[in-house]
């Protein structure tokens, strides 16, 4: 079966097509059992070749059959927003150790972002174009940048904070520099770092109106649980086969938290999302949801 548009054609995939599915929040093996449907469909008829526009009322005509009418107007919104050419950009900040790199590799598989980048990748790449003694505050991590902070701070300072806010400000640099051109290219992109913190980073002025040339939807993960954040680094340092040594997250901890709060405090402010991270399923599904809600109010 070969699906065809404008004289060009492909070959249909069902693969191709669950993955356009669980863009609308269905599980994966949900998605999958729509398209296996869809396929069986397409070969019961005579006809050898289908059209773009054709597949498309099929797919809904089993979406409403079979999983009702929240997904099927997803659906619709989802390739509405693809024929306008508007990339979806998702900002994921939070401290260290809270699950962000997770949360957004579950989001880039579910609506099929290919290009996911995280601030510390930015980070790295200045680290090579700026010295220590020119540029101190991006050569520590975002718990150490005390260590940066060159000038003596009053009695009412935390100079982990300041520290961090200046890194924060350096890396956000890179930052625009790289949703710039997702915005101009019209990619679809997912961002992650501790460095995207409410009020201090992502969409401004530069691109007009935000909902005209990408959908960009910003949030703010925590672990708002002392002990299950803490026992976050003892599974990563698992799952990576002990290269984030565990002990330096935890002797770090306390300046770690701290700057968990002063993000939230930051997200409160700004009316940003704020995702706890109890659950890696229910966090993506609650951005998944927030994701249409905000189609939905650019629509309108």
């Amino acid at each position: 079966m070969r699906l065809v548009r404008e004289g060009h054609f492909v070959p249909f995939s069902k693969g191709l097509l669950a993955t356009t599915l669980t863009a609308t929040g269905l599980p994966p093996e949900r998605a999958y059992a729509v398209a296996l449907d869809v396929e069986w469909q397409l070969f019961q008829s005579a006809e050898s070749e289908v059209s773009v526009d054709g597949l498309r009322q099929m797919v809904e005509s089993v979406l409403a059959e079979s999983e009702g009418r929240l997904y099927l107007e997803r659906y619709r919104k989802w390739n509405h927003l693809a024929r306008e050419d508007r990339p979806v950009l998702i900002l994921i900040g939070g401290a260290t150790g809270v699950g962000k790199s997770t949360i957004a590799a579950q989001l880039a598989d579910r609506l099929g972002v290919v290009r996911i980048i995280a601030t510390d990748s930015i980070r790295e790449v200045m680290r090579a174009f700026f010295s220590q003694t020119l540029m101190p505050s991006i050569h520590f991590s975002s718990f150490q940048a005390d260590r940066a902070v060159r000038i003596p701070l009053g009695a009412g300072l935390d100079s982990h904070l300041v520290g961090f806010m200046e890194q924060v400000e350096m890396v956000n640099v890179g930052v625009g520099a790289v949703l710039d051109r997702a915005v101009k290219e019209r990619t679809g992109l997912l961002m992650e770092g501790v460095h995207i913190v409410p009020g201090m980073s992502g969409p401004d002025d530069r691109w007009g109106k935000p909902a005209d040339r990408a959908l960009i939807l910003p949030m703010v993960v925590a672990v708002k649980d002392r002990e299950l954040h803490r026992s976050h680094f003892l599974v990563r340092e698992q799952e990576t086969s002990g290269r984030r040594a565990v002990e330096r997250y935890l002797e770090g901890f306390e300046e770690i938290r701290k700057i968990q709060e002063f993000i939230l405090e930051r997200a409160e402010a700004e009316g940003t999302l704020v995702v706890d991270n109890v659950s890696i399923d229910d966090a993506v599904g609650t951005v998944v949801d927030a994701l249409y809600d905000l189609i939905e109010e650019t629509e309108e």
